[in-house]
C-alpha cells in the first residue's frame, strides 16, 4: 500500500467523521430547520458516485472511504426528514 493509498484512506474516512456532528446536533436538538437539504443531496450524489468509481476500478480505499461517508450522509439527510421540515 502506497502513501497515497494510506492519505486517501485517512482524508475518504474524515470526510464521513465531519457529518458526524452534525448528525449528532440534529438528534440531541430535535431540529434540522438550519440544514441546507440541497447541499447534504449533492453531497450524497457525488459520494455515490464515487462509490461506483472505486468499485469499477476495485479500489478499496476509494471504496471503503465512500460507504462510511454514504452511511454519515444518509444519517444526516434521515434527521433533516425527521426534524428538518415546518410541521403543520
Amino acid at each position: 500500500m502506497t502513501i497515497l493509498s494510506i492519505l486517501a484512506i485517512i482524508f475518504g474516512l474524515g470526510e464521513g467523521l465531519f457529518n458526524i456532528p452534525q448528525a449528532r446536533k440534529i438528534f440531541k436538538r430535535k431540529s434540522a430547520k438550519d440544514l441546507s437539504i440541497f447541499t447534504y443531496s449533492f453531497q450524497i450524489v457525488s459520494v455515490i458516485v464515487w462509490l461506483f468509481y472505486g468499485f469499477e476500478i476495485g479500489d478499496l480505499p476509494i471504496i471503503a472511504s465512500n460507504i462510511f461517508a454514504t452511511f454519515t450522509l444518509a444519517i444526516v439527510i434521515f434527521g433533516w426528514f425527521l426534524y428538518g421540515r415546518e410541521k403543520k
